[in-house]
């Protein structure tokens, strides 16, 4: 049961980092309000890219847990980026 903590603790990490990281970029290189960009990025055809780059964020999480030896919360960030993964291939393929 402990290990099924540490991943959900994982995947919630995974998650924030990748919607910060959203955040961040859009906040740091778009001209727009968050809402607009969205919604031009959704128009456009562009989630996947805007969420791709959001996901570096769980680069620093994944190897940061890796380092102070949490596994199991490494863990969790890898599925939260493997569903971010799956996101955007549903936006690539269905959209």
């Amino acid at each position: 049961m402990n290990n099924r903590k540490e991943v959900l603790i994982g995947f919630a990490v995974g998650v924030i980092a990748n919607s910060l990281g959203t955040l961040g970029y859009i906040l740091l290189f778009s001209d727009l309000g968050i809402v607009d960009t969205f919604n031009a990025a959704v128009t456009q055809g562009h989630v996947g890219s805007l969420l791709a780059l959001g996901a570096i964020l769980n680069l620093v999480a994944f190897f940061g847990f890796l380092r102070l030896k949490r596994d199991h919360r490494a863990r969790g960030v890898m599925v939260a980026t493997l569903l971010t993964a799956l996101v955007i291939m549903y936006y690539k393929f269905f959209n």
